[in-house]
């Protein structure tokens, strides 16, 4: 697969959206305003983002939350001063005069005169105006400061220059700009629900992992969180079972030359953990599956009656992520990738496209969770030739126009090697994730000279299709975490049910219904996920704790409980749903867990 994107909306989209010259105007207006508060500061740079925009620079005094106030007071000055933004292009040697004093500019006027002959500046307001500013950018602006409605600056972080951690380390700023207090509000109204869903803050309270220093980017799973795991590959390997998937394990070390058949030395390397050993050459960690697959298939030969031929494969993955770029769950550098290579006949591709699109259907349908699809074309990159690339994007555009999905076409978004059918999923939220792809690849089958005997008795090279459902599997679990802010439907809950005894008299109790529930389950995978509370503590502060560990059922038992053969049902929403026989209350959350329900009762 291609590496592993967190932002859903490209360059090009990204470029394309109406909001970005609201916020690459409301950074400028930012660096003035900082650079009026402390004139000693360097100007690095500063981009839109897809929730807002950023500013680097270089200033020996440390800027702290606390200083965020009086900024903001400084830019809301220079916006309600509606200063005129004029782009304005300038020569080379212009534009190194007019910079001489920051080294940081000088070096993008570098880069600039490698491609361009002219340099464009924006400029700010008129020479008098205690808000003059002057700077380097490509655009696009809104016409004047007036024009940013409304803003707010976010978080301070570090940066490294050029994002290389051998050079210096600069202090960013993070905030987001709308069109409208409205807009503005909304968003910061979000971003607090998504502070509160964080799934770091959430894994360490519900104890499903945690990275350790010593393994950056690499998560330790949890007995809770490996639960949570198991269950998702439990359902993957299920479903892809009876669809034909033939389940395959690969080697986790390989040889260079595999990655330079594949064209992923060339494309890749950057993000490969590489060991160079001596004599016995240089081996790297597998970052993805696509050579293995194409190197099993190889192994034997093969008919078109043999084909579609479903490789699935949930190794273990590395790639090599810059420190700053990690991020929890979100972006690690070990991970589980529910990944499957199919090899098909030209005439297969559109049939095949149709199966997996009703994988996508079931496992997003089973959680809950719309999607929809960016249709990823040739980046600038791409190996092979120009019209079988166009073959194959003409391919997945018909699939699509046929498959009643909401789509779009993502310019530049496809892998090395193929175009790609990225899968966006919306959260409860409205943040949305990329997680899922699908991707069309006619070229490294014939790099590995991969071929099969047709009907005809002729050799054809297959076509490939690389796809993910959860894409990584870690990922999709922090995504999970927040989604549901730690409460799993029950089929995914660490833990189902607590027992909770009204007395120490009331164990006995409560371990016999704790019993029959780890015998509930029919589906070979053992019983329910059960635990008895009988510390010494009040019924009240069992039960608190249960909810705030996210279980779904909480069963509180007494003598009345007892001689009834009954439990009284709690949810860890709050809801009381009292007494019931302790036989329907094990039918029903088997069928709960059984059917993948969302609802509890």
């Amino acid at each position: 697969m291609s590496k592993r994107n967190i932002s859903t909306k490209s360059k090009n989209e990204l470029k394309d959206d109406p909001l970005m010259p609201l916020r690459h105007s409301a950074e400028h207006v930012l660096h003035c305003s900082a650079q009026r508060l402390w004139p000693q500061l360097k100007k690095v740079m500063g981009p839109p983002i897809e929730d807002g925009f950023y500013f680097d620079f270089d200033l020996d005094y440390k800027v702290t939350p606390e200083d965020l106030p009086k900024l903001e007071a400084e830019m809301q000055n220079m916006i309600d001063a509606d200063l005129p933004i004029v782009r304005k292009e300038i020569t080379v040697a212009e534009a190194q005069k007019l910079f001489g004093d920051n080294w940081y500019k000088l070096e993008n006027v570098k880069e600039i005169e490698s491609r361009e002959e002219k340099v464009s500046i924006y400029v700010t307001g008129e020479p008098e105006s205690p808000y003059y500013d002057v700077d380097l950018c490509a655009g696009p602006h809104v016409a004047s400061t007036g024009g940013i409605k409304a803003f707010k600056l976010l978080s301070i972080a570090g940066a490294y220059y050029k994002g290389d951690e051998k050079n210096k380390m600069l202090q960013r700023i993070y905030g987001t700009a709308f069109d409208s207090q409205e807009a503005l509000a909304d968003y910061l109204k979000n971003l607090e629900e998504a502070k509160k869903r964080d799934h770091r803050k959430l894994g360490a309270q519900l104890q499903l992992f945690f990275i350790d220093e010593n393994s950056p980017g690499m998560p330790y799973w949890l007995p809770n969180g490996t639960v949570i795991l198991n269950e998702l590959l439990k359902f993957w390997r299920e479903e892809h079972h009876v669809r034909g998937y033939l389940e395959t394990k690969t080697p986790l070390l390989n040889k260079k030359a595999l990655y330079e058949t594949s064209g992923h030395w060339e494309h890749y390397r950057d993000n490969m953990f590489i060991s160079d050993m001596g004599e016995d050459g240089v081996y790297c960690l597998k970052p993805m599956n696509c050579p293995n697959a194409m190197t099993i298939f190889k192994q034997t030969t093969h008919s078109y009656k043999d084909l579609p031929l479903r490789l699935s494969d949930c190794d273990t993955l590395h790639r090599h992520e810059k420190s700053g770029e990690l991020n929890g769950l979100l972006r690690v550098q070990e991970f589980t990738q529910d990944d499957a290579h199919i090899f098909v006949t030209e005439e297969q591709i559109e049939e095949e496209y149709s199966r997996i699109f009703e994988i996508l259907k079931l496992f997003y349908g089973i959680l809950g969770l719309k999607f929809r699809i960016r249709l990823g074309t040739s980046p600038d990159d791409f190996i092979g030739d120009v019209a079988v690339w166009k073959k194959a994007e003409d391919y997945l555009r018909h699939i699509l126009e046929n498959s009643g999905f909401d789509y779009f076409i993502g310019a530049g978004e496809g892998a090395f090697y193929g175009p790609k059918c990225d899968v966006l999923m919306s959260d409860s939220i409205g943040r949305e994730w990329q997680t899922g792809t699908i991707q069309l690849d006619f070229q490294l089958p014939q790099r590995f000279g991969l071929k099969y005997t047709d009907k005809d008795g002729t050799e054809k090279t297959p076509a490939t299709i690389h796809r993910v459902i959860y894409g990584s599997l870690e990922r999709f679990v922090g995504i999970l975490i927040e989604h549901f802010a730690g409460a799993f439907p029950v089929w995914l809950a660490p833990v189902q049910v607590v027992l909770i005894p009204i007395s120490e008299k009331n164990n006995d109790y409560a371990q016999k219904v704790a019993r029959l529930l780890r015998l509930a389950r029919n589906d070979g995978g053992g019983g329910l996920r059960v635990e008895v509370n009988e510390k010494d503590e009040m019924m009240q502060a069992k039960i608190r704790d249960a909810q705030m560990q996210k279980v779904p059922y909480m069963l509180v038992v007494g003598a009345k409980e007892e001689s009834d053969d009954a439990v009284n049902v709690r949810l860890r929403d709050g809801t009381t749903v009292g007494v019931v026989k302790t036989g329907d209350f094990v039918q029903k959350v088997k069928e709960k867990y059984l059917t993948k329900a969302l609802d509890l009762w």
